[in-house]
C-alpha cells in the first residue's frame, strides 16, 4: 500500500479537493446557481452518510487509472448492476470512458489515506501499491472490504457528470473490515457492536 499521508490532510476532503466553479469562484466563496446557493446544496448533500471506494480500471493502452468516488450506489440484483458517476471535467474522464471493465474497491476504515492518495491528480497513482489484476485487466486493491468487477456497460449524462452502470461479473468481499465512511466534509468510522 502506499505510505500514510500527512494525518492533517487525511482527516477529511477539504473543499480544495473538490473544486466547484459555481461555489469557489464568488467574491465571497458562494454563488447561487438557478434559484439555489450551490454551496449550501453541496453541504446539505454532506448529510448523507456515504462509503468510499477508489474506482480502477486499465485503459486501452495498458496505462491503469483510478480515483476516489463517493457516488456509488447499487441499482439492480437481476441482473447484478451498480453505478457511479465521473466529472465531465476529469482527466481520467476518457480511459474510463473506454475502459472494457472497472472495479470499484469499497475502502475499508483504515485506509483514509488510500482515499487521499487516489483524490489527488498525480500522473502515477499504482507505483507502489499491491494490486492483482481483475476482470479486462482492472487493478484490485489490497486491503479493501468489499471488491465489484464490472463491465463497463452503459453511460448516461448526468448534468455536469458521466454515470457509469456497470453489470458485476465478479465481486468478493471481507465481512470482518469496516467500511470507511464520509459524511459532513469528513472521514468517519463505524463503531464495532
Amino acid at each position: 500500500m502506499s505510505s500514510p499521508a500527512d494525518p492533517a490532510k487525511t482527516r477529511n476532503l477539504a473543499a480544495s479537493h473538490l473544486p466547484c466553479p459555481a461555489c469557489d469562484d464568488g467574491p465571497v466563496g458562494r454563488a447561487t446557481v438557478g434559484d439555489y446557493d450551490c454551496r449550501a446544496f453541496r453541504d446539505a448533500l454532506g448529510s448523507f452518510a456515504t462509503g468510499i471506494a477508489v474506482v480502477t480500471a486499465c485503459a486501452p493502452d495498458g496505462e491503469f487509472v483510478g480515483l476516489t468516488v463517493n457516488s456509488f450506489n447499487s441499482v439492480s440484483l437481476d441482473p447484478p448492476l451498480v453505478l457511479w458517476s465521473l466529472d465531465l471535467a476529469s482527466p481520467s474522464l476518457a480511459a474510463f470512458r473506454a475502459a472494457s471493465h472497472y472495479v470499484v474497491n469499497i475502502l475499508a476504515a483504515d485506509q483514509a489515506d488510500v482515499s487521499q492518495h487516489f483524490a489527488t491528480r498525480q500522473p502515477d497513482k499504482f507505483g507502489d501499491l499491491q494490486l492483482c489484476l481483475g476482470a479486462g485487466g482492472a487493478p484490485l486493491l489490497h486491503g479493501c472490504c468489499a471488491w465489484f468487477e464490472c463491465a463497463n456497460e452503459t453511460r448516461y449524462p448526468g448534468g455536469d457528470h458521466l454515470i457509469f452502470l456497470g453489470r458485476v461479473e465478479r465481486f468478493t468481499h471481507e465481512p470482518a473490515r469496516l467500511p470507511l465512511l464520509y459524511h459532513g466534509g469528513r472521514y468517519r468510522h463505524l463503531a464495532r457492536d
